[in-house]
């Protein structure tokens, strides 16, 4: 009875390692911005506003009938791993006050008594936080990361009615949404929010072109810094983050959604994009860029860790065990919990992953055959079958790779286990002739 609680919390653990990479914002905690930060962040201000800074007790000028400005701030990818995806948000600014309002979707409470249910279910609540474009900013400024601004060219129709719905979104009764890492996160709400404003135009002019990308290629882009971080999300991810997406659903990441409005035109055929600027510099690394992933270098450590396995097997049934036991150990815990989020959890980009033909929850099965190989004793009657087992599961996976439906891009794995499984498989086999003979 103590084996599910348990399970369910290294679950837990490891669907936080997935999604938290993909909050692409800080707590709440972190919008209170950092002293060092407050004068950066004033100056910001004024320069996003394209104007200079006004005291604080000038009365404003500008006719208070004028439409605001809707601008759309970029921020790098930060150095913390929840950070790793960049963010984005929208600013309002009001020319009869003088006053700039971010409107930042990225704020969510790991306070809450359900926090860690909500990450385990995918039922994950963010919200809308309006709070001053200067406050917004120190954050960013504090943390390195540069951020740009783009100003849009609407109609003042357009402006007003895209300000109005943002303060009304933002409400505490409407703030609250339902975060999905791919499909409704926080750069998704502004691209959502600036296509309403366009009657549709935004979605009409970048979901017909492609670059090629899919949601993998983004989230292993990105994550690439914080290897731990690249692996976890590189083996949960099942076939439906390789599909090739269009601009428009590559615009889950808030760099590619800048790069997208920068190639949209506005209703009267002008870019969409009035102007454009930096308002903070960079001091950390740069954002990665796409690099190829090559199969070999996974193949020659797979096949040099494979013969070895069954070289050992030639020689000791013991040492096999030793090196055996600790591999089956993590591969079927790794393939339990990848089972449970296919059948458990509402993670539906885990579903249907064909990395459990490689890290197989049958290894969990060897461990009792591998201990009793480590006393000195027969692994048992099942034993050869079920390590039979998980040597054609991986064979499987490299016959599924190539299936021009619904494929799943995880060569390297495979070009790793295989021969692994292989090795293990032929050492024990070899142990067994062995005392037979």
């Amino acid at each position: 009875m103590t084996v599910l609680p348990r399970f369910v919390r290294l679950y837990a653990l490891l669907a936080v390692l997935l999604i938290l990479p993909l909050a692409q914002a800080a707590p709440p905690s972190a919008a209170t911005p950092a002293p060092v930060a407050a004068s950066a962040a004033t100056a910001t201000a004024a320069d996003a506003a394209g104007t200079p800074a006004a005291p604080a007790t000038t009365p404003a000028t500008t006719a208070t009938a004028q439409a605001p400005r809707i601008g759309v701030v970029t921020m790098q990818p930060g150095e913390e791993f929840w950070s790793r995806f960049g963010h984005d948000a929208l600013v309002v600014y009001d020319r009869a006050t003088d006053q700039a309002v971010s409107y930042n979707f990225g704020y969510f409470d790991p306070s809450e008594p359900d926090f860690v249910q909500r990450f385990v279910r995918n039922d994950m609540r963010y919200r809308l936080v309006a709070l001053p474009f200067d406050q917004d900013m120190a954050q960013y400024n504090y943390e390195g990361r540069k951020v740009s601004l783009q100003w849009l060219d609407l109609s003042d129709a357009q402006a007003r009615a895209l300000a109005e719905s943002l303060r009304v979104n933002a409400l505490p009764e409407n703030s609250f949404y339902r975060y999905q890492y791919f499909d409704d996160n926080c750069a998704i709400r502004v691209r959502d929010a600036i296509d309403r404003t366009l009657g549709g135009d935004l979605r009409r002019q970048t979901e017909g072109r492609s670059h090629g990308n899919t949601l993998r290629s983004e989230a292993l882009r990105l994550s690439r810094p914080e290897p731990w971080m690249w692996f976890v999300l590189d083996v949960l991810m099942g076939p439906d983050a390789d599909k090739p997406v269009p601009v428009w659903a590559e615009s889950y990441v808030p760099g590619r959604l800048a790069a997208a409005l920068a190639e949209v035109k506005n209703g009267e055929g002008r870019p969409l994009v009035e102007s454009e600027r930096v308002l903070l510099p960079s001091r950390i690394a740069a954002e990665p860029e796409a690099a190829p992933l090559p199969w070999w270098p996974w193949a020659l450590a797979g096949v040099v860790l494979g013969a070895a396995l069954a070289w050992l097997g030639r020689r000791s049934r013991r040492a096999l065990a030793v090196a055996a036991l600790p591999l089956w150990a993590a591969l079927g815990l790794i393939g339990a919990l990848l089972l449970y989020g296919w059948l458990g959890t509402g993670h539906t980009y885990i579903y249907a992953n064909r990395n459990l033909l490689l890290f197989d929850p049958l290894c969990l099965l060897l461990l009792y055959g591998g201990v009793r190989a480590l006393r000195g004793r027969e692994p048992g009657p099942l034993f050869g079958w079920l390590s039979l087992a998980v040597l054609l599961a991986a064979v499987v996976a490299l016959f599924a790779y190539w299936l021009p439906v619904y494929p799943q891009r995880n060569a390297h794995w495979i070009a790793l286990w295989l021969p692994v499984h292989l090795g293990l498989w032929a050492g024990f086999r070899a142990t067994a002739t062995t005392r037979q003979g």
